[in-house]
Parts: structure tokens; sequence; C-alpha cells
């Protein structure tokens, strides 16, 4: 390994840790459920063993924030349950809280079955009961009552099997009292069925005017059917839209590591699962390993990358003293870390219960839609009653035959079916067409206030910008601009310093080889020096180059207006004379200027909020010309901006790459 001095030579630093993981010691590793590679994720075991790609010891899958599974219901969140089912009061499937359990898509795949059987049986039902409205009488040469026995074995397995969880709900909101869409469902569909069972097996029951032409009782088979299978396919969108909401929360807490190294007293070390850490304990990151926990630096120096919970794309250097978060990444050194925040107390957990508890959040307008469809249901119930009693006392006879028949059709046409599919059809469109562009939405009312939206906030790194360093500039006086840019590349990759690999990534881009070098050196905090072809070639600061005797004067003029820009100066010197000099900075996306300057035009006001430095963030808004910047914002105070933003009044949109966002993602009216 390098020394570290090699690694901050230039004004800012940077490195891309490529994360390794060293295989567990078995007898330390308390045992596991099942057990993956760490170099291949796709690999998946029962018992412990060796990879079958890679040869690496299988280490086991454990939670990063093991709890007991828990249940809510997105509409109410104070319904808590232990196990999957409906909401008591609206019905609704219950969705696992936030990083609570394993996620169980039993019951997606139970309604995707009950789908596809309602669809496929539906689609003959209807077409066998509209032939004769359409004149096609003879279409399958069935007799009207043996057309009837055909309908009701169709139509059965759909309402009693397909329909059973509607069926359910609509039980289960007789008995709790909490009328709701499944009320009106299941009674629309359960008379509806009875009444077509009655005109199957009793016809004699019925008097002639409720005869059709052909003398069969008319059914209703198809029309329940049809609404059972519309509601279902309203049921599984809306599941599956959650469920991928849950997966997402649980991809953020699958950024922690399972496992850490923990120093016993002796100083021996030993790799335990991350669930065992206490406060307290001693533990080691290794170079590439991800720091398991939030706590202090006791010992050794590294460079961490912290961009997933700042923003920042420069790796920050850390030494005894300094505060390590849980999931960043550590760099080329080895450090020794006093746990003091463990399990849900970490950054990362305390990011991931902000994000659920803030979906779980109701806006005002769900809260007057459930007032609104209480109501619905009791005056269409009500409705329905006054229609029978109508008919059964003031209609022709046979009155009471027309009385039920009556207050069915009420039922059936009010029946809410478009509330359990439209919402979620054009959810599904909406998003489909928004991923397409790279665009996902939270929920369905996110894409109903886009019209409002009148502020959007904007992360900086890795949304305007394309987080990560980049030569973005080089200048040269003397020789040759490629001839230059290899001879500072050669020098350059013998360094660890981000600055230093980002210009020989900007070197091999333009298909340049970096020659070797020799007598390689590098001067802690201020530049590197080799020999390459026999020329002596100097890399670094300003007073780097003077304290070897070489005037940078003539490019100061320069470096102060690319300083300005927020980028990294870097010059260079070859045979004791100044060359020329390269810029490094994190660059904008080519998309970025149009999309700001078409945002702006359409009225809306561009919020900047990053955790990045005040110059670099004042740098990128003056360029692109966003109306606020807010520079050196932490991860928690993200969302409070947006809040402030929305007690002024402001609907505010929020766009953002990174789990340092999402607690502002999810704050946000969109």
């Amino acid at each position: 390994m390098k020394s570290e001095m090699n690694h901050s030579h230039h004004e800012h630093a940077h490195v891309h840790p490529h994360a390794s993981s060293t295989p567990p010691d078995a007898a330390a590793v308390s045992s596991g459920t099942r057990y993956t590679c760490p170099m291949h994720p796709d690999i998946v075991r029962d018992t412990p063993g060796s990879c079958p790609k890679c040869g690496m010891a299988l280490i086991p899958m454990l939670d990063a924030i093991p709890r007991a599974a828990e249940y809510t219901c997105p509409m109410h969140p104070e319904v808590r349950s232990s196990q999957p089912g409906s909401c008591p009061k609206c019905g609704m499937a219950l969705v696992p809280v936030a990083g609570t359990g394993a996620s169980d898509d039993s019951e997606l795949c139970d309604l995707a079955r009950r789908l596809w059987i309602g669809v496929a049986l539906s689609i003959p039902l209807v077409v066998l009961a509209m032939s004769p409205m359409v004149g096609l009488h003879d279409l399958f040469g069935l007799q009207p009552r043996l057309r009837g026995w055909v309908e009701f074995l169709l139509g059965t397995p759909v309402v009693l099997w397909v329909g059973w969880p509607i069926l359910h709900k609509f039980w289960l909101s007789l008995v709790q009292r909490s009328l709701n869409m499944y009320t009106l469902i299941g009674l629309g569909v359960g008379l509806a069925y009875v009444f077509s069972l009655a005109a199957v097996l009793m016809p004699g029951l019925f008097p002639p005017e409720f005869r059709e032409h052909d003398g069969a009782v008319g059914t209703y088979f198809e029309a329940a059917a049809v609404i059972v299978t519309l509601v279902i396919l309203g049921d599984f969108l809306q599941l599956r839209a959650m469920g991928q909401t849950s997966q997402a929360i649980q991809q953020l807490l699958k950024l922690a590591p399972n496992l850490a190294w923990r120093l016993r007293d002796d100083g021996s070390e030993e790799q335990v699962a991350l669930a065992t850490v206490a406060v307290g304990n001693r533990l080691r990151v290794k170079p590439g390993e991800k720091v398991p926990v939030d706590g202090t630096v006791l010992e050794g120096s590294s460079r961490i990358d912290e961009s997933m919970i700042t923003g920042e794309p420069v790796p920050v250097a850390k030494v005894t003293g300094d505060k390590v978060t849980g999931a960043t990444v550590n760099g080329n050194g080895s450090l020794l870390i006093h746990a003091e925040r463990v399990g849900a107390d970490t950054l990362l957990a305390r990011i991931v219960h902000m994000v659920a508890e803030a979906q779980r959040t109701r806006a005002p307008i769900q809260r007057l839609a459930d007032v609104i469809a209480a109501y619905f249901v009791q005056i269409v119930v009500a409705i329905a009653v006054v229609t029978a009693l109508v008919w059964w006392f003031a209609g022709p006879e046979p009155r009471l035959a027309y009385a039920f028949l009556n207050a069915v059709a009420v039922l059936i046409i009010a029946c809410p079916c478009a509330v359990g599919l439209a919402t979620p059809i054009s959810m599904t469109v909406a998003m489909g067409q928004g991923a397409r562009s790279g665009i996902l939405f939270r929920n369905a009312e996110a894409i109903e206030r886009m019209r409002d939206i009148d502020t959007l906030v904007v992360d900086k790194t890795g949304t305007l910008t394309l987080g990560h360093p980049a030569l973005t500039d080089f200048v040269v006086e003397g020789i040759p601009e490629d001839e230059a840019l290899a001879l500072v590349a050669g020098v350059e990759q013998l360094s660890e310093h981000p600055i230093g690999l980002a210009i020989v990534a900007g070197a091999k881009a333009r298909g340049l080889a970096p020659p070797q070098a020799e007598a390689f050196d590098a001067i802690n905090g201020l530049g590197v020096q080799a020999d390459i072809h026999g020329k002596r070639v100097l890399v670094g600061s300003s007073g780097f180059l003077k304290q070897r005797g070489v005037d940078t004067q003539q490019w100061e003029g320069r470096a102060e207006a690319w300083r300005a820009e927020a980028k990294t100066v870097v010059f260079f010197a070859i045979d004791g004379a100044a060359a020329g000099m390269a810029a490094v900075a994190d660059p904008i996306k080519e998309s970025t200027q149009e999309a700001i300057t078409a945002l702006k035009s359409a009225g809306i006001r561009i919020v900047m909020l990053t955790g990045d430095s005040r110059s670099t963030a004042e740098a990128v808004a003056r360029r692109l010309g966003i109306d606020e910047a807010l520079a050196e914002v932490l991860p928690e105070d993200k969302a409070g901006h947006v809040k402030r933003l929305q007690a002024e009044g402001r609907k505010v949109a929020m766009a953002g790459d990174g789990i340092n966002d999402a607690p502002a993602l999810a704050q946000a009216d969109v």
C-alpha cells in the first residue's frame, strides 16, 4: 500500500474505492438462515460453503436492522397488524412498515392468480351473455335455459373464488361498521349473483314481466364477474405499487454491511453480525469496506466516500477524532473506530425511518376522500332502500320483484368499480411513461399535484452534475497538448490521489497512453514529481512549484477564474519551466442548463440544496441561473428546508439522486 502522503497533494481529495469483502471466520459468525457471496449477491445457498463463481466463503444474509414484522394501512397509518391482510376501515391491503420483516409477495401472487382466472372466465361469459342483445341468438346454438346454466358455471368461480377477497372485505366492513368501497361492491355483486342464481335454479318464481323475448329470465352473472375482475385488477395494481415502495425502502437498509470486525480485549479481531455490535465496541474498518455503524475514529487515517450522505463527490479525509457514518465506503486506509450509534439509531436507519413516516403521512385531499366515500356509501344504500320501498308500495305488479330488481340496479350502477380501478390504472400508465424518461413518482397524488408545482428543489451532486470528478480543462504552452497531458498522466498514475485519478482517466479518454515514470516522489499536501523520458515533471499546487523555483504567475489569472467556477486547479512544470495547468471538477450534465431554462420559463422557482461547500454551490448556481442555493446542508436538514418552503405556501417538487436526498424527496409534494 502506498503511503498516505500520496493522498493529499492537491487542494481537494477524492477517491473511488472499490468495495471488497474479506471472507468471514466461519466460527465467529452466528448461524444464519441463508448464505450469499459478498462478490456475487445473486448466489444464495441454504448452507455455508464456497461461492461456485469465485471460491470466496459464503456469508450469512442478515437484516441490517432486525425488527419484528409489522404492517400498516397506506390510508390509515394508525392501523397496525403483526401480519398482512386488509385494513378494517377501508379494505386496502396492508403494507410492511419500512425496515421491519422481510418482503412477502404471497398476497400479490395470489391476486395475480385470481386476476388471470377471472379474465379467462369473464371474457367468454360476457360474449355469451351479450350475444342475444346484439341479435346473435344462435351464435353458440344454446337454448335460453342451457345458456343460463353455462353462464352460471362460468360466473360462479369468478364471484365466489376470484372475488373471495372482495367478499371478505365486504363482510369486514359490515362487522367493523366502517362502510367503504367494498361495501357497495359486495352488495351489488352479491345481490346480482343471488338474483341470477334464482333465475337459473328457480325460473318459475319469476312473473312473465321478468322474462326476455326468448322466454328466459335475465341474469347478471356477466355484470358480477366483470365487476369482480376489474376490482381485483385494481387491488393487484395497488398492492404491486405499494410493494415496489417497500422494496425501495428495503434497498436503503441493504446499504449497511451485514458484518463488522470487532476487537477483543486482547487486541485480536473477530468478525460478527452487525446486529450484535453494541455501543462502545471497537471496530476495525479495512480498506474498501463499508463503515458498519456511526462512530469516532480512534486510530488510523483514510479517505471515506460520504457522497451517499452529504452529496460531496470528493472523499473526505478522516483522522483520529473524526466522526464516521455507517454505510459510507472506506478508501485505502485502515481505521479503528468507536461505535457510538448502532442499529435503529444510525443515521442510515433514521433516514429510512424519516422516509417511511413521510410516505405514510396523509394529505388533506386523502382525508376529504375518506369522508366523501363514507357518505357516498350511505347515500347509495339509502337510495337503494328508498327505490325498493317506492316500487314495493307504488309500483305495478309484481311489486316485490320490481322492488328487488331496481334496488339491485341502483347498487350495481353506483358500484364504484372505477374508484378501485381508475386510480391504479392512471397511476400505472403515468408511472410507466415517466419511467421511460427516468422519472419516478411516489404515488398517484404526486402525479395529480404536478400541475400546482411552483418551486423545484434540486440536489447538486449527481442531479445537476455527473457526481464524480473529471478533467474539465487543460492548457499548455511550449509543447503539444497531447504530449503534455500524457506526461502529467504518467506522473499521476503512480499517485492514489483522486484528482490524479481524474487526470489519468481524462488522458485515457482522449486515447493517450500514460508513459512509465521513474523516481516518483509525493510531497504531502503539495504535489508529486517524477522523471519521464529524461524529463523532470512536477505536478501540484502553485506553492509546490514555487518551492522548486518555478514561476506560475502567468497562469494565476486563469486559475482564479477556474476556481470561481468551483474547479480544482493543478499546475505542472517540465524541466523547471511552468508548462500549463489542468482543472478537475464535478462537471455539470449537458442537459442541465436546458432543463433549468425551460423550468424557469414555466415560472418555476429553482432552489438548490447540497451538502457540498458554499463556494462550489454558489459557482454552480451562478452558472446555471439558479434562484437560491443552500450549501453545506445535512441530510436530515434537507427535509426541513422543504417544509419551510411548504410553510410559505409553495408547492414543492424535489429532484435528487441519493439516500441523502431521501427524506426531502419524501417530504416534497412531488
